[in-house]
């Protein structure tokens, strides 16, 4: 079936026009979207002519449309609007250009596809590619804990292929020791993805990737905070000993290392024990992370900033959410709470993390709870509740459930049903519900 080029019905119309493609090679690449969804390209065609629509596809399907085309389903079957460029969605992965319209689209492609040839044309990679990628990781470390994970998982994805593409050929030892890093970071990305999307058999899987790469690379910095991000899956997997293992298991790299991963695996620790019902133990962890601060000598890996560094007001937030699991220690949580919503109170300030500023808060709650201060509580989850449903990861909701139980553990559900339907109404529409 030849392609139309008669004026498109629907924004899915344009788009495949816009592609130089067939519906049936584009049907072919379907299932590579989602290996659960499979389309024919007579009805890909009836859907881009608006002959069919999308309420009745199955999930798979929707996941599948909505990440070959980078834009939700409601959105692609609108009527096409030609004198509205911004209808043209930008394209998952492409660089930003400045200026609006379909022109600066064509260009920022363009621009991208210059940059893969660029990557993967040479038989060799150039030092330049590979200082190109180590810019391209770096963003996207920086940009991790400040923006959605749905504006950021096409470009992880991307990074990651380009860098397993690499690999997959024959590389000098220098060139393969800086990709296997990279390679081994990325992988670490898309596992936080995985787990901020609630799906945390995935995000083990690419940690285990990420750990090979890491080996291959030589990299105890890399080793340990692979460990860490493990640590984190299964602690918000409600996996407690395991967590504490994964952060036992990266100590000794995290020495050798030297960087903020030796604050971060304690401050791990601190947390599980505390889920555990351990009081002496986790008090120990965290008083065990704050004098590692004194012996921080920060790595390449700390380099690369944002996501990949463990800073200070991360370890006030992790030791507010430890204690905040301990109910005798409720003004001791606390405080360290209320030093985290300070120091993360600023969102200009390149420490700024709105996961764990919100987890702040969350802990803060919890704690005045705990002190049958109601009121105070409400006032500290606020700011949590009022996040749109693209920051509602997976950390937050269980963050905000545990508040939820803190106030029924007080008995205090009667006093406080606004802020029980309020946390409801919010754990009802987290980040992983959101078309992708």
């Amino acid at each position: 079936m030849a392609r139309e080029r008669r004026e498109p019905r629907t924004l899915l119309a344009h788009l495949i026009q816009q592609s130089d493609r067939t519906y049936e090679e584009l049907a072919e690449e379907f299932s590579r979207f989602d290996p659960r969804a499979a389309i024919s390209a007579r009805h890909l065609g009836r859907l881009a002519r608006g002959e069919r629509d999308l309420s009745g596809a199955t999930p798979a399907t929707r996941r599948a449309l909505q990440a070959m085309f980078g834009r939700p389903v409601d959105e692609l079957q609108r009527p096409w609007a030609p004198e509205n460029p911004s209808a043209i969605p930008e394209q998952r992965g492409t660089l930003a250009l400045p200026g609006t319209g379909p022109e600066r689209t064509i260009l920022a492609m363009a621009a991208q596809r210059a940059r893969n040839y660029a990557m993967l044309a040479a038989e060799a990679t150039t030092p330049a590619a590979i200082q190109q990628l180590a810019e391209d990781v770096q963003r996207l470390a920086l940009a991790y804990p400040q923006q959605p994970v749905n504006q950021l998982i096409g470009d992880l994805a991307e990074t990651q292929d380009t860098l397993f593409t690499l690999l997959e050929r024959r590389q000098p030892p220098n060139q393969s020791r800086d990709l296997h890093f990279l390679a081994g970071i990325t992988s670490g990305l898309l596992a936080k993805v995985s787990h901020d999307l609630a799906d945390p058999h995935a995000a083990m899987l690419q940690t285990r990737t990420a750990v090979l790469c890491a080996e291959q690379a030589g990299h105890p910095g890399l080793q340990a905070w692979l460990r860490g991000m493990q640590s984190l899956v299964a602690y918000w997997a409600g996996r407690y000993a395991e967590a504490v293992r994964y952060a036992d298991a990266g100590r000794e790299h995290a020495t050798e290392a030297g960087g903020t991963t030796a604050v971060w695996l304690p401050a791990s620790a601190a947390r599980a024990y505390a889920a555990l019902g351990n009081a002496e133990q986790a008090k120990a962890a965290i008083t065990e992370a704050e004098q590692a601060w004194t012996r921080v000598r920060p790595d390449d890996l700390d380099a690369m900033g944002g996501i990949c560094t463990f800073n200070q007001p991360r370890t006030l937030y992790y030791a507010a959410d430890a204690l905040a699991w301990l109910p005798d220690q409720a003004t001791a949580a606390e405080d360290y709470a209320t030093r985290a919503v300070t120091a993360y109170a600023d969102p200009h300030d390149p420490a700024w993390a709105f996961g764990d500023q919100a987890g702040s808060h969350t802990d803060l709650a919890i704690a005045r709870i705990a002190g049958r201060d109601l009121d105070a509580a409400i006032d500290a989850l606020a700011p949590v509740l009022e996040l749109p449903a693209d920051q509602r990861i997976n950390g937050i909701v269980h963050s905000v459930r545990r508040v939820h139980q803190a106030v029924s553990r007080a008995g205090l559900t009667a006093d406080a049903r606004d802020l029980v339907d309020g946390i409801e109404h919010f754990t009802h529409t987290p980040a992983n519900a959101l078309p992708r």
